[in-house]
């Protein structure tokens, strides 16, 4: 797949798999771009703006966490908001990856 295709496809993703992993558990942003760049191949540049995006949208909230080793750890969760902007954008997502999975399927 040519990487710009990849990459587009990719961020139209991004959020949801945020939204995703932060209603399983709080995180911070360090570790949800850890486990992203394991899934699916996106580095932390491209997560601090997302959530500093995401918390402007009220989405997510922050609060810090006191570290032993270190100084002290913004983690985020989803608001009432988020919960909802996620509930919505899996439906969405399910929807649109059937349609295409369809189609896909049957192309020759």
């Amino acid at each position: 797949m040519p990487e710009a295709i990849e990459i587009q496809l990719k961020k139209g993703a991004l959020e949801l798999c945020v939204l995703a992993l932060l209603s399983q558990h709080d995180s911070y942003a360090y570790e949800i771009a850890s486990q992203l760049s394991d899934s699916i191949g996106m580095g932390e540049g491209t997560i601090y703006p997302l959530m500093r995006r995401l918390q402007t949208d009220r989405l997510v909230e922050t609060y810090l966490v006191e570290s032993p080793s270190g100084p002290s750890r913004k983690y985020y969760r989803l608001t009432e908001a988020g919960k909802a902007s996620f509930t919505s954008q899996k439906s969405a997502w399910g929807s649109f990856s059937g349609a295409v999975e369809s189609i896909l399927g049957g192309a020759k």
